[in-house]
């Protein structure tokens, strides 16, 4: 695979799976989904956002992995503009349609890393598709014990954008919020706060990555190292000085973590 630089152009493709309508993006020189050019000989990365965004805040990690390995982000239905399902999803609706938006565009081998919501999302596809998930990375996992109602929940993500992250990834968040609308993030809110995610990952086999920002009040550390210990190959990495949106304010940093973390491994899968 030919080197990608962080500048190269995105390009999307619709989905339509299960009665459900989202998106798919890739870097250009990455094989098209669907193509047939997926070796299997590197890691393949699925990059899938949290509740009422889009790919575009996981943009500079994906500009990152994918300039050593193919990679994908999801655009989930109902979200970043895409059609509005007629009705609740549950997180596991989600995780069936990311594993068969992957089955039929044929990438059949994949690390899964989710952010926020989006390590829901994750946990629940590699549930549904275990034979095809190598590993799994939760970067911020939400909900957080400490913030088990919606009102803390909505003060830790208010104050880490006041506090810790930029304008530049707050504008991108924002923004996707408002092209989500309030009545799908209101839909959905619910089924993010009473999701059990701790006891859904005790259910993982395959080796699982915690990450948080060493800031992140959203993902606290004890209820990161939890997590970590919930499956039997868990480990939890932190990246220094950033909060809940590490993956934008320090995408090498992460990167560098996750591809370190599949390295070390796949040699033992």
């Amino acid at each position: 695979m030919a080197p990608r630089g962080k500048s190269a152009a995105l390009q999307s493709a619709d989905v339509e799976v299960l009665g459900l309508k989202g998106r798919i993006v890739w870097a250009e020189g990455t094989p098209p989904p669907g193509s047939g050019e997926q070796t299997g000989a590197e890691p393949t990365y699925i990059l899938v956002h949290g509740i009422g965004v889009s790919h575009r805040y996981l943009a500079r990690l994906h500009a990152v992995l994918a300039a050593s390995a193919p990679t994908y982000s999801l655009d989930l239905p109902g979200f970043a503009g895409t059609t509005k399902p007629g009705r609740q999803l549950s997180v596991e609706d989600y995780g069936a349609f990311i594993a068969e938006a992957l089955t039929s565009h044929g990438i059949d081998s994949y690390v899964l890393v989710g952010h926020s919501m989006g390590a829901q999302f994750v946990i629940e596809a590699a549930l549904q598709a275990p034979e095809r998930a190598r590993q799994v990375v939760l970067m911020g996992p939400v909900v957080d014990s400490r913030h088990k109602n919606v009102g803390r929940q909505s003060l830790a993500l208010t104050l880490d954008g006041l506090l810790r992250e930029s304008a530049g990834s707050n504008w991108i968040v924002m923004s996707d919020y408002f092209r989500c609308g309030p009545r799908w993030y209101l839909t959905e809110l619910p089924v993010m706060m009473g999701y059990p995610t701790e006891k859904r990952l005790a259910g993982i086999k395959v080796p699982v990555l915690v990450l948080r920002g060493s800031r992140d009040n959203v993902a606290g550390p004890e209820w990161s190292l939890r997590l970590s210990r919930a499956v039997a190959q868990g480990r939890l990495v932190e990246i220094p000085g950033v909060g809940h949106v590490a993956q934008h304010m320090r995408p090498q940093a992460v990167a560098d973590a996750i591809r370190s973390f599949v390295t070390a491994t796949t040699q033992r899968l």
